[in-house]
């Protein structure tokens, strides 16, 4: 993501840099009533690629062994198509990517440190 994404530190919040990725719809909102479109697929088509196939990775037959019951992933599969689930997945990943960057820290499975 260093060599292909401007800094970081340019993008206010996570989703400014999920936006220039391309991974949120794009916005025809007109007096005060907000319009979700498709995804923009604006900015670096490299990564962007990268996280959807990450996703679709997690997505598939192996991994979706490990997804917990009743969690946000399991819910979004019940309900919506994979390939929507796997942008959405994309669109989270590349949040905690900036948020991690941001921070200096490492990742922490949220899984975890709610059993802790």
């Amino acid at each position: 993501i260093e060599a292909f994404a401007p800094p970081l530190e340019t993008f206010a919040r996570g989703r400014d840099f999920a936006a220039w990725l391309g991974l949120v719809p794009r916005q025809h909102s007109s007096g005060g009533k907000p319009r979700l479109g498709r995804m923009s697929k604006a900015g670096q088509s490299d990564i962007r690629r990268l996280l959807i196939i990450g996703a679709m990775s997690r997505l598939s037959r192996l991994g979706r062994k490990s997804i917990p019951k009743g969690s946000w992933l399991e819910r979004m599969l019940a309900r919506k198509p994979k390939m929507l689930v796997a942008v959405a997945l994309a669109n989270k990943m590349a949040r905690a990517l900036w948020a991690m960057q941001m921070t200096k820290e490492s990742y922490r499975d949220p899984t975890q440190t709610v059993a802790a």
